[in-house]
């Protein structure tokens, strides 16, 4: 035992006794770090205030420089002005030329009805147009022949007065012959039978005179009625061609509706686009109700975004906004520039407006649409489609006056 004491080294036997050795160093290192830990403690607190202060004045910076040039949002999405395909007329379809996702150009048949019913409207038509412009020219013709009969009784007036002025001066030889027997009865020159023939033929010559006057008053009034039924026999035709008659012209009016009824039983695309929503199949009857498919115009779309009512305020129409789609990614941009706003946001505009007059109303921020144009080239190099996402952002420095 004396010779395990010999051997201990001198720093262990001072460490029994209390004294301190080789094993009191560790807590006088870590006393030694508390102490460095909080002389840097300082140090460290500054640095991470300067970090904040700095962060704070680039994200400043960034707003007044860049942020405040601009606003954003990815609650956008692809519209368009959709052409919906109504027949104008109604029939059996008989034929349909395109299917759904078929692009299309204007003028290209879509579809095409049974023509039978409007090729008789059309023959019927045509028959009744025949038969207007020949009571034109039937009228005409009355015209005329009252005309010329109405010249004819006129023509009857001198040859009366001519019967008068006969009649008249035979009044005057009966009235003188009378008046000489007269004059002579009583002298026996004159017998009584002459007398009274004298006397009868001055009554017939009177009677004559007479009858010539009626006969020219007659004449006087069936020229004037012969002319009247000249000028109603005229009217309805006096100064008008014979298809500005309005018997022609209505006849020309029913045959017109009729060729179009027949011209729309061929249906053609009215603008460029894709086939969408096609609803007609061969054999069904349509009618002027029917929307037999939608044609969507590719080349002619729009975005509507929908700002924050809080991000609208520097918002104008003619501002310049660059597009980006979900469906090409970060890769495709488009540019376009702000054309207008909607008339009210889409709250307003629901099925079942929100009611707000409670007293648990919480204030939500709305969402203004903003309608976006886009440019026709960038659409034909990438088309999109309605309903696609977009995110929009709208130079706030672009479009001022």
């Amino acid at each position: 035992m004396s010779d395990d004491v010999q051997d201990r080294p001198a720093g262990q036997d001072q460490d029994q006794s209390g004294h301190p050795g080789h094993d009191s160093k560790p807590g006088a290192s870590g006393a030694s770090a508390a102490v460095m830990d909080k002389s840097r403690r300082k140090p460290l607190l500054i640095g991470l205030v300067v970090a904040v202060v700095v962060i704070g004045l680039l994200y400043f910076a960034y707003q007044l420089l860049i942020g405040s040039r601009s606003v954003s949002t990815d609650n956008a999405y692809v519209a368009g002005e959709n052409a919906q395909i109504t027949p104008l007329t109604q029939g059996q379809v008989v034929e349909v030329a395109v299917v759904n996702t078929q692009p299309v150009r204007k003028g290209q048949l879509l579809m095409r009805l049974d023509d039978a019913d409007q090729k008789i409207a059309v023959a019927e038509a045509e028959a009744m147009l025949s038969m207007a412009q020949r009571r034109y020219t039937q009228s005409r013709a009355q015209g005329s022949a009252a005309g010329a009969s109405a010249t004819a009784k006129e023509a009857a007036i001198p040859e009366g007065q001519a019967r008068l002025a006969a009649a008249q001066a035979d009044l005057a030889k009966a009235r003188t012959d009378y008046q000489r027997r007269a004059n002579l009865d009583g002298s026996g020159a004159v017998s009584g039978e002459e007398l009274t023939s004298a006397r009868n033929a001055l009554a017939s010559a009177q009677a004559a005179v007479r009858q010539a006057q009626a006969s020219i008053s007659q004449a006087r009034a069936d020229a004037i009625s012969a002319r009247q039924e000249e000028t109603a026999s005229r009217a309805a035709t006096q100064g008008l061609a014979v298809n500005e008659a309005p018997e022609v012209r209505a006849a020309m009016s029913r045959l017109a509706t009729a060729k179009l009824d027949l011209a729309r039983t061929v249906i053609r695309a009215p603008i460029d686009g894709v086939i969408a929503q096609r609803t007609v199949q061969v054999g069904q009857r349509v009618t002027n109700a029917t929307v037999a498919m939608v044609v969507v115009p590719v080349e002619q779309l729009y975005v509507d975004a929908n700002f924050k009512e809080d991000q609208l305020g520097k918002v104008r129409s003619g501002q310049n906004v660059e597009v980006t789609s979900d469906f090409y990614g970060d890769d495709v941009v488009y540019h376009g520039k702000v054309v207008g706003f909607s008339g009210g946001t889409g709250a307003a505009f629901a099925l079942i407006p929100a009611q707000n007059a409670t007293g648990n109303w919480i204030k939500v921020v709305q969402r203004l649409p903003v309608r976006i144009q886009l440019d026709p080239k960038e659409l034909r190099e990438h088309p999109l489609r309605v309903g696609l996402s977009m995110e929009a952002t709208i130079d706030l420095s672009s479009g001022r006056r």
